[in-house]
């Protein structure tokens, strides 16, 4: 199990120093008001995404083992469909955009929705090492291609960023279809499709709603400020916590195997052992990256980003409590979608949504970006608490559980001596 974490770890590394430097890129050069525009754009395409999720997501992985691929890829791929155009449709209606950016937002999401039906059949099929490649080829692409259009080319546009995604999601998702066709399943027709795709969108429902609980947790303060403030500031604050949250590759690295062995273990109960030492290291780890990345003072981010991203250091501060609570909640919440407990994952993100909506208004426009952090720390330690809560409730373990003790130190050992079989 041991190696399956670390390549997964490797792969989650690879892809948040990837997206680190597509951040650099954009920041560097595009300015903080076109990052900020770059943003949006992608906060607006992950909204899609979630809501595609909802015959999708998590239920694939969930369902690929007992299931034709085929009679999950159809629903699916027609449901993306249907939300991508709806979606970008809605979004014209909400605020005001161009033609070009609800075309742009139409195509890249259904693009990335399709690849990431794709890549969760693959991992639900524990075709792991496939779902790791296509993920970072996927993120290199995007990063090489933006290096080679901005310092190469010296075209810096915004709309760079949407020309290079269409090469970085087209070319995983035909490599991705190759690997699914290799699968031993065969189409035999629409017989049982109606059954699967009602299956599945009976799991998702329950599955997914967390997660754009979640999303509206961590992003709405997005949407706030570029309402009561300028893309310019949006921008800062999509570096502060673009930074933040790469950490948590730590806790989000242990939680996919976590899942994935959760929903083929006969013995559900079993791992709740294995879910707090899990849990312990990562929260000593994530807790030591954070604290890393506050020591970092405002000169060294501007001279990495730009000179107006210096300002980012004070988001960062105030995110760092949040940042490292959602390292213990990624872990808890993944124990209870592997058991099918959802509702305990949608009410702990509702507890959460219901600090973000009130702090977000009373304080962003007071407090701009800082009072955006605030109320995503607010909502962050929300949320954990209520699903810790929980947690200890069904596993019988406290506060004290999640302290590391000398018995985690010699597992560690034996670790890293490989005397423990993977």
């Amino acid at each position: 199990m041991i190696k399956r974490i670390l390549r997964n770890f490797a792969t989650r590394l690879a892809t948040a120093l990837l997206s680190f430097a597509i951040v650099w890129l954009t920041a560097r050069y595009l300015g903080a008001a076109g990052r900020g525009d770059v943003s949006l754009f992608v906060t607006d395409c992950a909204a899609l995404l979630l809501f595609i999720g909802l015959l999708g997501g998590s239920s694939l992985i969930y369902l690929a083992p007992g299931r034709s691929i085929w009679h999950l890829l159809v629903p699916a791929y027609a449901w993306a469909l249907v939300v991508c155009t709806g979606g970008t449709l809605l979004v014209g209606l909400l605020r005001d955009v161009s033609v070009s950016y609800a075309g742009h937002l139409w195509a890249l999401a259904l693009l990335q929705a399709f690849f990431s039906i794709n890549t969760s059949l693959l991992l639900g099929r524990q075709r792991e090492q496939a779902y790791n490649i296509l993920t970072v080829l996927q993120v290199l692409l995007l990063a090489g291609l933006l290096l080679l259009a901005f310092a190469g080319l010296q075209w810096r546009q915004v709309p760079v960023y949407y020309y290079a995604t269409y090469a970085a999601y087209g070319l995983p998702l035909l490599l991705s279809l190759a690997v699914l066709v290799r699968l031993p399943d065969r189409w035999q027709g629409g017989a049982g499709l109606g059954a699967t795709a009602r299956e599945l969108a009976q799991h998702s429902r329950g599955a997914h709603l967390s997660n754009i609980l979640a999303f509206a947790n961590y992003r709405l303060s997005y949407y706030f400020v570029a309402h009561y403030t300028d893309a310019h500031s949006l921008g800062v604050l999509s570096v502060g916590v673009a930074l933040a949250e790469a950490i948590w590759i730590i806790p989000r690295s242990t939680a996919l195997i976590q899942y994935v062995d959760l929903v083929h273990a006969a013995d559900k109960h079993a791992q709740i052992g294995p879910t707090l030492r899990i849990a312990r290291l990562t929260l000593v780890v994530t807790a030591g990256a954070v604290l890393v990345l506050c020591l970092l003072p405002a000169p060294v981010l501007a001279a990495v980003f730009g000179p107006e991203f210096g300002a980012a250091r004070p988001i960062i501060l105030r995110l760092a409590p949040g940042v490292v609570a959602i390292g213990v909640s990624v872990i808890c919440s993944t124990y209870f979608a592997g058991l099918g407990h959802y509702r305990v994952n949608n009410l702990a993100t509702t507890v959460g949504l219901l600090v973000t909506i009130p702090a977000c208004w009373l304080l962003v426009p007071r407090f701009g970006i800082g009072g955006a952090a605030v109320a995503t720390t607010l909502s962050y330690l929300a949320s954990t608490g209520y699903l810790f809560y929980q947690f200890r409730r069904a596993a019988g373990a406290g506060v004290r559980a999640l302290l590391p003790g000398t018995a985690d130190v010699r597992y560690v050992r034996e670790l890293l001596r490989n005397r423990r079989p993977a």
